[in-house]
């Protein structure tokens, strides 16, 4: 009998590509979601799709939810792709998943979560992070804008960049007054080059890893089409991944972005654990539902192959190619890369992801949010207490 897998966030990439991977393999996949995706449910995959509340305004609607599909599935194992991670890892779910969360408890996934909290850690562990302060008031933030380095501005609790000041003026942080009533912090900035990984660990063991990339992203910092690093670059990264699986005993994915600086040290700016663009990577390679179900991986074979998300690759990247002038690497990336959502006689999940970007833009619009707040609002944990 083939085991069964609960994959939620099902509005993520990364869902659908893990979806087809775990297919692949000869699972049975559930999707579930507080949203409707097409993008997941436009696809041909053979997967059962499930809806549940909001975690963020139905707590205990969305457990009860989770426990009765666990039950009713046979759910062997559970994989969050976005932040509802936060809310399954609550105390309360504990009994509901027995063991089933490929998540580990909310006071880890707080350490990594809490940028400030993280860049402490890694001072803790021997790893490099930028010297970083909390902002608790407005006399804080004039001593910080009075000294000599530049620094960044950051919610602790944040996604997608799209909040960050980077040395800001004086006019950028007098249209952010946030920044001086508490939840920010100040971190050294950096110059260098900027790379990412994915990391999967199962009680502590790293079990996948993928380093990459993107030149293609939104503003925010959000990519739409990554590649591979060097070997060694990424042999050094997968060093400090395994590190941080083992110091922090992670079990399930996270994410770092790490800077190198022009003496090619590495410097660790913050972490994601959830899923994020390098998953597609392990998903590339084979190497996802292997490491997501506890075996370890090894080292993956070189390949400088781009991924791409192709619906944003085309209405975001296609009009900047031409805008600055790099058209000839826009053709590169799609020509050569692998697309993340769409498959050959399986082509509707690409539509169905612009439909999902236009309700999340509408979305938006009426809450009067970004565009990015409102795929997350319904989500997101900001640092609450959960019960």
């Amino acid at each position: 009998m083939a085991r069964a897998v609960l994959i939620t966030g099902a509005r993520a990439a990364a869902a659908l590509d893990l979806a087809r991977a775990f297919v692949a393999e000869g699972w049975d996949v559930h999707l579930a979601d507080c949203v409707t995706s097409r993008m997941a449910r436009w696809s041909r995959l053979p997967v059962l799709h499930h809806r549940y509340p909001s975690p963020r305004s139905s707590a205990a609607e969305f457990r009860a939810r989770i426990a009765e599909l666990v039950e009713r599935h046979s759910i062997a194992l559970v994989v969050p792709t976005c932040e509802e991670v936060f809310h399954l890892a609550a105390p309360a779910m504990r009994d509901a998943l027995s063991g089933r969360l490929l998540a580990p408890d909310l006071v880890t996934l707080r350490q990594l979560h809490d940028k400030l909290a993280f860049a402490t850690s890694c001072g803790t562990w021997g790893l490099k992070a930028p010297e970083s302060h909390a902002i608790e008031s407005v006399e804080e933030l004039a001593a910080f804008l009075a000294s000599s380095r530049d620094w960044v501005f950051k919610p602790r609790f944040s996604r997608f960049g799209d909040r960050t000041l980077i040395s800001p003026s004086a006019a950028e942080l007098a249209s952010s007054p946030q920044i001086a009533t508490g939840g920010w912090m100040a971190q050294r900035r950096i110059a260098g080059d900027e790379v990412c990984f994915h990391a999967v660990a199962c009680h502590g063991v790293l079990t996948g890893f993928a380093a990459y990339r993107s030149h293609w992203r939104l503003g925010g910092g959000a990519s739409y089409a990554f590649e591979a690093v060097g070997r060694g670059r990424s042999e050094h990264l997968r060093d400090i991944a395994a590190a941080i699986a083992q110091k922090a005993g992670m079990h399930g994915q996270f994410a770092c972005d790490v800077l190198f600086d022009i003496a090619g040290e590495p410097w660790l700016l913050e972490c994601n654990p959830r899923a994020t663009s390098g998953i597609h990577i392990l998903i590339a390679q084979d190497a996802a539902s292997g490491a997501l179900s506890g075996e370890v991986q090894p080292p993956p074979i070189d390949d400088s192959r781009p991924i791409f998300l192709g619906p944003a690759m085309w209405v975001l990247g296609l009009p900047l190619a031409i805008r600055t002038g790099r058209l000839r690497e826009w053709c590169v990336t799609i020509t050569k890369g692998r697309d993340a959502i769409s498959r050959r006689g399986d082509r509707a999940p690409a539509l169905g992801a612009l439909v999902d970007a236009a309700a999340f833009a509408f979305k938006g619009l009426a809450m009067g949010i970004s565009t990015n707040a409102a795929t997350t609002c319904d989500i997101e944990w900001n640092g609450e207490d959960l019960a």
